[in-house]
């Protein structure tokens, strides 16, 4: 049950989808992999939004060169940890909720005990390896996984539920080389404000998700396309 000051707190938002809905997200367990770019406004807009239930992973420390898109994280916490970091922020910003973090390098071998019994994993990596660990694993555990990327001023989300929808090894069956990307940190706010919505409109059940298509941002046109996904009878993940 809600709390005097949440359902003071939440009060504009239960207008959409009522104190049950709230209540969903209250008891709702999500798994961020990532407290950067795209982990920031993720985060932040999931804790402010009432999710009751936040695990963060991330392994490594706040530099300076981050910080024009991380906004978890300011000057005074360069060369602490980014969940160190993320822990107070969000704590901050919503002493309602709960904040769990794992400093740790996400891998095949560790992240089923790393995703645990969260309901649903939200990629905000910046490689597709990882990604692709979280995929298997949403497969796996049979629960949905939040994709989202970005570079330059483009970006793009998809939402993949097990048994309904390509996953990502559909759509990206080869991981692209590993590089360092430019970036401005308008392109993982609005991309991870997409992830968020998506999560947001899973748990409550309200709206249409991105199942089966990706939006794909241009930043710089400020246009946004749909593309339909398709499943691979041949993939190696969810095509049996």
């Amino acid at each position: 049950m809600l709390t005097d000051s949440e359902i003071k707190r939440y009060a504009r938002q239960t207008m959409i989808f009522g104190e049950e809905g709230q209540e969903k997200l209250k008891n709702s367990k999500v798994f961020i992999a990532g407290a950067g770019g795209l982990g920031s406004p993720i985060s932040i807009y999931l804790a402010v939004a009432g999710v009751g239930n936040i695990t963060m992973v991330d392994h490594d420390i706040v530099e300076l060169s981050n910080l024009n898109r991380q906004i978890l994280h300011g000057d005074t916490d360069i060369n602490r940890k980014k969940t160190e970091s993320a822990e107070e922020t969000l704590t901050n910003l919503n002493s309602d909720i709960n904040v769990n973090i794992i400093t740790e390098t996400i891998t095949d071998e560790n992240v089923l005990d790393l995703v645990g019994d969260s309901d649903l994993i939200i990629d905000a990596m910046d490689n597709f390896d990882t990604r692709h660990t979280l995929n298997k694993a949403a497969f796996e555990l049979n629960i949905p996984y939040f994709h989202g990327a970005v570079s330059g001023f483009d970006g793009q989300a998809t939402t993949i539920i097990p048994g309904k929808t390509a996953c990502l090894n559909c759509i990206f069956p080869q991981s692209p080389p590993k590089s360092v990307f430019p970036i401005i940190g308008l392109t993982p706010g609005l991309i991870g404000v997409i992830q968020a919505t998506e999560v947001v409109k899973y748990i409550t059940g309200e709206g249409k998700l991105l199942e089966n298509e990706i939006l794909l941002w241009d930043g710089l046109k400020s246009e946004v396309e749909k593309v339909k996904t398709n499943k691979r009878p041949d993939c190696e993940v969810c095509g049996h």
